[in-house]
This record gives structure tokens, C-alpha cells and sequence, in this order.
């Protein structure tokens, strides 16, 4: 049975539950055959692109009556908010966001599969990947990235390490030579950022729909973590992501993982000071690490048909031409969805977007698999208790695959 069929009515039993927490509509939003209602969940800083991006395509040919309706929610509201709306029958015709909800989307009926209905072959892997489950593509992929990366203070370091031995011989130089606090952050306690040193040790934290949290390559993971941060003394005690934030922009540490989505605003504060690259190779295997890899999505109610769903399918081509997705790139730093514009010589030509697309080529498409949403809240619970060694790393690791799938079986029933 297939992953959509497998959960449909689990997903349609916690949707109707939803529907007494909150509106189906914002008041004012209209649904006539000349409006689209778009809704997003994108920071401030991206809203003007996204503005200009509508009203630009309102002003093409046979556009001249559209009417197109932005709403903002943040990103757990968007997901709330639709699925109240779906199960009431007055959804948004499109939403855009993160590749992660389409899993529930797709399963609870409330977004239509897209196959069919667009030139997929033109997408790259890693921007496909996620949205697509059952052999389906479930939203078209606007940007490719939500990916982990190496990003560094030229002041500090000039160039980035390489492998994970370089940056053992770098790092003890450059705290007592610059001052630094430390000299790698990243937020140690969120699993996410483990992503990439699991994989660096062959791992990964699905097979299939099966976590596999309790392996020896996430054993081996777990203890490099620990040889940072206690035997090598690297990275900082206690830090999360506002502290990690915080002692790069401070200047406090000379490298920091952090994703794409913070390029601009690094790049605002440090000019050409600021550095991206791969995050070193695993010298004990030889792997690089490899991130998930996710993105923005297009995704489509279910309910549009005839003229409007023609009209949303028009907006998601222009979206993803050519000059809009440079120029997405040029101004807010994200990899074109389009794989034959990674290549382009102007993004060649960005330090910047280069080493962020270096970085994306050995990234891993994130899952579209609600089994995720159990893997992040128990490896968060218990890789925190490793770290802090409240726990030692093989009875976390054991109780962390314990609690995940007693979580998998409860989204079960």
C-alpha cells in the first residue's frame, strides 16, 4: 500500500480536529474565478520579491483582470491554517512553503499530484526529492536549498577547511591568535545539524519509513560530537541557534554550520568578509557530510480546477523562468530549482552562491515522509540528554529509537 493510502484517514481525523481552532478565511480574502489566494510563510525580507514577482506576472498578457491575494502566516500556522481551511472546503488555491508540508498535504488529499502538469525534467534532484512521494511530485520546487553549509569570517580564517583533520590543526591557532570563544558553533542540540556528520559516517535516520537511530555509524556521530565539544574543546558548552547566531556575528568564532536562509543577512553585516563552503570531509571515512536538501515549493489546492488551476500552473512557470530565478538568486541567495542555472556563470561568479551550490551538489533530498516530524522530537529530547552526557551515548541512542517509534505507532492508529 502506498505511503498516501497508508495515512489518508489519519490525516483526515487530525485535520477535522483542527477545524474548530481556527478561521477558514481571512476576513476580506476573496475566491472568484479572477483572484488567487496565495498563502506563505516567507520571512520579511523576502515579501518585496515575492510582491514583485506577482505583480509582475499580473501584468502579463491575459492577466489584465487577476486579482492575486498574499497572506502570511508563520511557517506551523500556514500548516494549521491550511488544513482547517481544506477539511472545511474553502482553502487558498496555492500555498508556498517548505517541502516538509507537503507530506501531510499529500496524504490528507488537501494538495493535487502534480505529474502531468508541468516539465519536472528540467528540476534538479535535490529540489524534487522532497516533494515527491509514491512515485508523485506533489509541488513544484521554486528554490533548492534549506542546506547546511560552512560559512566563515574571512578576518578570522581566511580560507576553509577542507577535511575534518584540517580543521583540527587550524582551530586551536586561530582561538589563541584571535581571541575567539570558540571556533566552530552550531546548534549542537537540534538534529538537523546532525544530518551531517551521520552521514559523513554512512548513516542515515530512515530506512525506508523505518528510523534507524540506533546504528553504529549514529554512534559514531554522536561521539564525534561529543570529541568537539569535550575533548577538543571547538564548539561552545551550551549553545542554540541565537547563541551560535550571536558568536558568529560577533565575531566570537571564525566558523559557524548554519543553512542558505541566513546568507543575506550575514552578507549585509560582513560584506566580502563572509565565506561559504562544503563542511569538511570526515577524515576518518573519507565522506563528505551531506545535509538535507529541501527548498521552497509551489503546492496546489486540490480544489482548483478549469481556469484557475490554468492560471495558478501559469504562475508557477513564470516563477521559475529563467530571469526570475537568477534573479531570486541575485537577491535573496537561493539556488535555482532549475538544475541547468547552477551552472550559470554569474552565479559561478558569486563566492557566495558557489559554494553554496558546492555544497548542495553532495546534499541528500530531505524525505517527504511524515515519519520526520518523530525523528526530529525524539533525537531533540534525547541528543540534548547525550551532549549534556546525562546519558551515555549508547543507552540515548537506544531509548532515542525506542521513543520514535512508539511515536511512528501512534500516528499509526
Amino acid at each position: 500500500m502506498g505511503i498516501v493510502k497508508k495515512y489518508r484517514a489519519l490525516f483526515l481525523l487530525l485535520a477535522a480536529s483542527l477545524a474548530g481552532v481556527a478561521c477558514l478565511r481571512p476576513p476580506g480574502q476573496k475566491n472568484d474565478a479572477n483572484t488567487l489566494v496565495v498563502w506563505e510563510q516567507e520571512d520579511a525580507l523576502v515579501a518585496p520579491f515575492l510582491d514583485s514577482i506577482l505583480n509582475e506576472f499580473k501584468k502579463q498578457p491575459g492577466n489584465e483582470n487577476l486579482s492575486i491575494q498574499r497572506v502570511h502566516y508563520h511557517t506551523e500556522d500556514l500548516r494549521q491554517q491550511f488544513q482547517t481551511a481544506s477539511i472545511a472546503g474553502s482553502p487558498p488555491d496555492i500555498i508556498i512553503g517548505p517541502p516538509d508540508m507537503a507530506g501531510v498535504f499529500a496524504v490528507s488529499g488537501f494538495i493535487l499530484p502534480l505529474d502531468g502538469l508541468f516539465d519536472f525534467s528540467q528540476y534538479s534532484k535535490q529540489a524534487l526529492g522532497p516533494v515527491t512521494m509514491d512515485g508523485k511530485i506533489w509541488g513544484v520546487p521554486t528554490s533548492v536549498g534549506n542546506h547546511l553549509m560552512l560559512l566563515y569570517n574571512k578576518k578570522l580564517a581566511p580560507q576553509a577547511p577542507q577535511s575534518t583533520e584540517e580543521l583540527f590543526k587550524v582551530c586551536p591557532g586561530l582561538v589563541r591568535g584571535k581571541n575567539l570563544s570558540y571556533c566552530l558553533a552550531y546548534d549542537m542540540n537540534e538534529p538537523y545539524w546532525l544530518i551531517p556528520w551521520l552521514t559523513a559516517f554512512g548513516g542515515w535516520p530512515l530506512d525506508g519509513n523505518n528510523p534507524t537511530l540506533d546504528t553504529p555509524a549514529m554512534l559514531a556521530a554522536v561521539k564525534f560530537y561529543l570529541e568537539l565539544r569535550y575533548d577538543r574543546k571547538l564548539v561552545p558548552m551550551e549553545c542554540d541557534y541565537n547563541c551560535m547566531d550571536s558568536l558568529f556575528k560577533e565575531e566570537k568564532v571564525a566558523f559557524i554550520i548554519n543553512g542558505d536562509w541566513a546568507l543575506a543577512d550575514y552578507r549585509s553585516r560582513m560584506g566580502d568578509n563572509l565565506g561559504a563552503a562544503r563542511i569538511p570531509k570526515m577524515s576518518s571515512t573519507g565522506r563528505w557530510p551531506s545535509p538535507m536538501v529541501g527548498g521552497k515549493d509551489m503546492m496546489f489546492s486540490s480544489k482548483l480546477s478549469g481556469a484557475k488551476l490554468e492560471t495558478a500552473k501559469k504562475l508557477a512557470v513564470f516563477f521559475t523562468s529563467d530571469e526570475n530565478q537568477l534573479r531570486q538568486a541575485r537577491e535573496l541567495y537561493r539556488i535555482p530549482s532549475v538544475s541547468r542555472l547552477a551552472a550559470a556563470p554569474e552565479l559561478q561568479r558569486d563566492a557566495l552562491l558557489k559554494g553554496s551550490i558546492e555544497q548542495m551538489q553532495v546534499a541528500s533530498p530531505m524525505p517527504m515522509l511524515t515519519e520526520l516530524r518523530a525523528i526530529w522530537d525524539s533525537g531533540r529530547h534525547y541528543l540534548g540528554g547525550i551532549t549534556q552526557k546525562k546519558m551515555t551515548p549508547e543507552d540515548g541512542l537506544r531509548r532515542m529509537q525506542k521513543d520514535c517509534e512508539g511515536k511512528i505507532q501512534e500516528m499509526m492508529r
